[in-house]
This record gives C-alpha cells, structure tokens and sequence, in this order.
C-alpha cells in the first residue's frame, strides 16, 4: 500500500485526487461517518480525471460519489454507476494507518 496523505487533509463528504504508482489516478472519498474509500479518479462517460471533484452522499443508503460532468453516481463501496449497472470504476483498497490515508492497488 502507499502513504498518500494525512487523513485531517481529508474533509468529510469530500475527495481528494491521488497519484500511486505506476501513474494510477485514484479519488478518496471520506464519507459523513469517517469512512474511507478509494476509487478510480477516470469518469467512465467523459473520461476525464474528475471523480476526486465529486459529490459525496448517498442514494437510499448506498454511499456515492457524483461525477461533477454528467451527474452520474457511483457506489463506493463497489464502483459500480447507480445509474448504469453495467458500467463501474475501479475499487482500491483503502485503510487508515496512524493518521495516513494509505491506498493500494488491487
């Protein structure tokens, strides 16, 4: 896993875009209840590196991030479009280590 930066840089209900090795563009997303999530920063419609300026929330319990471009939602929990089930984003694995945000490739 890499150290991509401090939690407290992480504001609830907001992403932060991230590079990893191996020039991997990943969102992590802090949810409301101080969940952590990552997913591929790559809008699957527009293609464009935009997930990280998303909005946080949720649908009918389901936590998502919407894309700023074409409005659609994607579990975070899964990567998969709220909207479109049949398109996803990549999922990373994500934990919390002594203050820092650490992502993985999976």
């Amino acid at each position: 896993m890499t150290v991509v930066f401090p939690l407290a840089r992480l504001m609830p209900n907001r992403g932060v875009a991230a590079l990893l090795p191996g020039d991997v563009q990943v969102a992590v997303f802090r949810t409301n209840d101080d969940q952590v999530f990552a997913l591929s920063n790559i809008d699957p419609f527009s293609r464009a590196a935009v997930l990280s300026r998303g909005i946080v929330g949720d649908r009918a319990g389901v936590p998502v991030a919407v894309s700023p471009v074409y409005k659609n939602a994607f579990d975070l929990r899964t990567g998969v479009c709220v909207e479109d089930p049949d398109v996803s984003v990549e999922v990373y694995p994500v934990r919390v280590t002594e203050g820092m945000v650490m992502v993985g490739v999976p």
